[in-house]
């Protein structure tokens, strides 16, 4: 049984539905899942078979600058071989933050559990199943 950690910042309340779905998904497939804001996290969600990271598209297609992108300036280091997840809202552009953002963490020696998940808005609908599907897929 997988151990997963996800740990998440959400303005509107959008990623953290994805949070919360994606654990539903993965709990479903039978993994132990640890979900945290990221003002909750520190370094030891590392120490999970799997981290799931999510954060909403902000500003100019970059990461929340207060508490997120610190948070993943100080696990950067130490992402080599780790199994990661990257999930995360938008309302506008064509997701590329979550591209930028998952070339920096397969840059920093990460490995993809599963393709990284965009959702438009509020998952709802197929959204809300790719969310659950994510969940079960990075379970193993």
């Amino acid at each position: 049984m997988a151990n997963i950690t996800i740990v998440y910042w959400s303005g509107t309340g959008n990623t953290e539905a994805m949070a919360r779905l994606i654990k539903e998904g993965a709990e479903g497939a039978g993994a132990s899942v640890t979900l945290l804001n990221v003002a909750q996290a520190d370094g030891s969600a590392l120490e999970a078979d799997v981290l799931a990271l999510g954060c909403p598209a902000m500003g100019a297609e970059v990461l929340e600058e207060s508490e997120f992108e610190p948070y993943i300036a100080s696990i950067e280091g130490k992402l080599s071989g780790k199994k990661i997840a990257l999930f995360g809202s938008y309302g506008w552009g064509d997701g590329e933050w979550l591209r930028d953002w998952t070339d920096r963490m397969t840059g920093a020696g990460a490995a993809l559990a599963a393709e990284s998940l965009a959702v438009n808005e509020a998952p709802g609908g197929d959204d809300a199943l790719a969310c659950k599907r994510f969940g079960a897929a990075i379970a193993g």
